[in-house]
């Protein structure tokens, strides 16, 4: 069976601020600089989700894609976009939200879809040059 990867972009703009509850303010400046700002701070974060498997005999897909759109946009774009991850995000009331707890959290939520077989990356872009990545 041949394997491939389809993928997926999408984005969403969130604040959040990196910090530990438990740190005086100058302790968190220390070691999280300036997005340990109290008042937070933005990002325009762009999302690449690629699933990897054999190709379906019956339809030609891996996956098909509008069901991969329509997870990331409930469990992703309409849980993130527009909301302060510290605050409004459950996943993050006890977890800071770096951008690698938040690539975690996402692939986490998504790999709910994914069938016996099937392998999940995620590439999260927290800005142009600095992105992390997760798959298990």
């Amino acid at each position: 069976m041949k394997r491939v990867k389809v993928s997926r972009k999408a984005h969403f703009n969130a604040a959040h601020r990196l910090y530990r509850k438990d740190w005086t303010d100058a302790q968190n400046e220390v070691h999280f600089g300036k997005c340990s700002n109290p008042h937070f701070h933005g990002h325009n974060y762009e999302l690449i989700v690629s699933v990897t498997g054999d190709i379906d005999p019956d339809t030609g897909y891996v996956m098909d894609m509008k069901v991969l759109k329509d997870h990331i946009k409930a469990e992703v774009e309409d849980a993130f976009d527009h909301k302060n991850l510290n605050i409004e995000v459950p996943e993050f009331a006890d977890l800071i939200p770096t951008a690698e707890n938040i690539v975690v959290v996402i692939h986490q939520k998504l790999k709910k879809i994914l069938t016996p077989g099937q392998e999940l990356e995620v590439v999260l872009y927290e800005t142009p040059r600095n992105f992390v990545s997760y798959s298990e």
